[in-house]
């Protein structure tokens, strides 16, 4: 089995490695790190929870480290890292502060939905990685904060995200002030036609890389769904929860109000447990997940804003309180779960609404969720009423999440509002607006 050590790893970023313990690459990064490391250009497809993050940062660092000309000593931006999200952004910053920390590089997040003084604050004194949501780094070009003229690196993570939020025409005013000359890698869940000619327009004969089937669940991800009705899906959640053995929980919804309106109850019977989405202030989210992470709270009630903008370690159980009405965002969603060869639960929580949602799902996943029979709510309406209309794609100004609206900056940019879509042992559900046209998909491999 292939280790670091043997992909070339410089000694810095391998005892950073070492210090988490880390040993094992996984295989999108034993395929990626090495094409990297030669200067080719990537397409990479693989599921989320493969190692995606660490498949790009571990050998930027290296080439940065390695062709570091910073003669004049202040910090030129070298490479830049465009995410949709502001959860994304920040957990990508994390990573390459863990890999980075013994190497003399600086980085850099930055993104809406807070004032932009700091932000600006730290270009001025120069950075050398750069890693931003499309709104903000917008609004700070046309502001002159920065430019792009020597970028080495580009990399575009969750680009099916950035079409599916409606970024793909930020993303392409970004791309145009790109020097021509440059390593560009580009990273999606899933390959649709309008992502595949997004790619065309940035690489430059690409290698790919292709981990996973776009639309699998990962094997080890055990999925299950409850039929209720849905004024007892909070009773159901409860009893669920009656179980020790399920000490984390993320649940998912589809509108921030269901999402407070769970927490409440949960908090209600002496469940620990906050709410994430939308319209919580970037320090309230951040709050929030610290507190899941250090098991402070046991369950975190999100909307889509966390199914590709959650990476907990060893965190066991996904449920879907609402299927999605984008069958893509349920792989999303348990995806949280089972991740870096983990195994997982999810439970699914399906109403007579929902029952569409569901097959969906079932096609897209290529196999049908087992359903619990035995439980003290069973659906007592088996009458299928017309479930809600599938969404639209929304208007481009309007095409954030299931319920965000974008946020407008000062200079009148959209900014990433971080609503989307996921499950797999018992409960699940969810939908957010506009259905897709794509699918997805403890050390000792990476997860981010």
């Amino acid at each position: 089995m292939t280790s670091f050590k043997e992909l070339k790893i410089i000694e810095p970023i391998l005892h950073a490695l070492e210090a988490e313990g880390y040993k094992t690459p996984t295989p999108i990064q034993s395929q990626a790190i090495p094409l990297v490391l030669h200067k080719k250009d990537i397409l990479g497809c693989a599921q989320t929870g493969t190692g995606k993050t660490a498949a790009f940062a571990i050998p930027i660092l290296q080439l940065l480290t390695e062709n570091k000309h910073n003669q004049s000593g202040k910090r030129i931006l070298h490479c830049l890292i465009l995410t949709p999200t502001r959860e994304l952004a920040i957990q990508i910053g994390e990573s390459f502060a863990t890999y980075g920390k013994n190497l003399d590089l600086k980085h850099r997040v930055i993104y809406g939905g807070v004032k932009q003084l700091k932000q600006v604050e730290a270009l001025r004194a120069g950075v050398d990685i750069l890693i931003a949501t499309p709104g903000r780094l917008l609004d700070l070009m046309h502001q002159n904060h920065l430019n792009l003229n020597s970028i080495q690196f580009f990399v575009l993570d969750e680009a099916d995200r950035m079409l599916d939020m409606g970024f793909v025409h930020d993303v392409k005013k970004i791309i145009a002030k790109l020097p021509p000359k440059k390593q560009s890698l580009f990273f999606s869940a899933t390959m649709p036609p309008d992502i595949l000619r997004l790619a065309g327009s940035i690489l430059v004969n690409p290698s790919k890389v292709e981990v996973t089937p776009v639309s699998s669940t990962a094997e080890k991800i055990n999925q299950v769904v409850y039929f209720v009705d849905k004024e007892n899906k909070n009773k159901l959640l409860i009893h669920v929860l009656k179980d020790p053995e399920i000490e984390r929980v993320l649940v998912f919804t589809r509108t921030k109000h269901g999402a407070d309106k769970v927490t409440k109850e949960l908090i209600k019977s002496n469940i620990p447990s906050l709410a994430i989405h939308g319209n919580k202030s970037q320090n309230a989210r951040q709050d929030a997940l610290k507190k899941f992470k250090s098991k402070t709270i046991r369950v975190l009630v999100a909307t889509d804003i966390a199914a590709r903008g959650i990476d907990i370690d060893e965190l066991t159980h996904v449920i879907n309180y609402e299927l999605p009405n984008v069958p893509e965002s349920y792989v999303h969603r348990i995806g949280r779960t089972g991740r870096a060869g983990a195994s997982g639960i999810t439970f699914g929580f399906c109403d007579a609404e929902e029952k569409e949602y569901l097959k969906d799902i079932e096609k897209l996943i290529g196999k049908k969720v087992p359903i619990v029979e035995d439980h003290p709510f069973p659906l007592k309406n088996h009458t299928v009423t017309k479930a809600p209309p599938k969404p639209q794609r929304p208007p481009r100004a309007h095409r954030q999440g299931s319920s965000e609206k974008p946020h407008q900056t000062s200079r009148g940019h959209r900014e990433e509002s971080t609503e989307k879509t996921h499950s797999s042992l018992r409960p699940h559900r969810e939908a957010s607006p506009k259905k897709s046209h794509r699918p997805a998909g403890k050390k000792n491999s990476f997860r981010r």
